[in-house]
């Protein structure tokens, strides 16, 4: 495989292109339990029918690591947005119209996010008091079955140039609530310095999906707490603060 043709570069894992294939190497720091967790999820992505990258192999190069899928040609809504400013409002309604599809599949091998999220609580910084609030309020919340991707934004979805979407990264997804996968993407786009966009999302969730948004924001707190144990050290303590809202206002 050649690696001379650099994708993208995230912390401790970098994205190549070899021809018609994308090889993403993951560095010491990962655990392998995770990168297969990874791919596994990708195979069970694929067969559901979503449009996604096929996974073609994992693999160790050079000593680490690597889950080679289809390289698919094109560019991110991400970066289509800043090319494209005029169109912002379009491209969000595109957005949330995959993230609703994605919604409306089931995969019943995937982790739940309701358990992914009792471990992610019990890991925070939080203390015990605000701990037990999350707890319970999770556990109070009605049990869904539905694919969330767990890092849906912007930059996880390729346009081609015949104008079809393919999301990738699935590295987070469960099935679960869907309502706690749009609450994570909002504060996406706020830990991304985004909140006009923040708010122009929920509302156009709640709108499509026929959700209150006082329900999605009830997942808030929870998805924060989540969020925070694997987030980077200049978000933990923005986190923090919307984890320890008891009632979001």
């Amino acid at each position: 495989m050649k690696l001379d043709k650099i994708v993208a570069e995230r912390e401790h894992k970098t994205v190549y292109r070899d021809g018609n294939r994308c090889i993403k190497m993951f560095d010491e720091s990962y655990r392998k339990a995770d990168i297969l967790n990874e791919a596994l999820n990708q195979a069970r992505i694929e067969e559901t029918g979503l449009r996604v990258p096929k996974l073609l192999e994992v693999t160790v190069i050079n000593g680490r690591w690597a889950i080679v899928s289809e390289f698919i040609e094109g560019e991110t809504l991400a970066s289509l947005v800043l090319k494209h400013p005029e169109k912002h409002d379009e491209y969000m309604e595109r957005f949330v119209d995959i993230q609703l599809d994605i919604q409306s599949h089931t995969c019943s091998m995937l982790n739940t996010l309701t358990e992914k999220m009792q471990h992610k609580i019990s890991a925070s910084a939080l203390d015990a008091t605000a701990r037990y609030e999350l707890h319970t309020r999770l556990a109070a919340m009605p049990v869904h079955r539905k694919v969330c991707h767990g890092d849906f934004r912007p930059s996880n979805i390729i346009i081609t140039p015949e104008d079809e979407a393919y999301v990738i990264d699935w590295a987070h997804v469960t099935q679960g609530n869907a309502s706690a996968d749009a609450a994570r993407t909002y504060l996406l786009f706020y830990l991304h310095g985004e909140e006009k966009s923040a708010e122009q999302y929920l509302n156009l969730f709640c709108k499509k999906s026929d959700t209150a948004r006082q329900y999605v924001q009830k997942w808030i707190p929870i998805v924060a707490a989540s969020q925070s144990v694997k987030g980077k050290p200049e978000e933990k303590e923005f986190l923090l603060r919307w984890a320890n809202v008891v009632e979001y206002e």
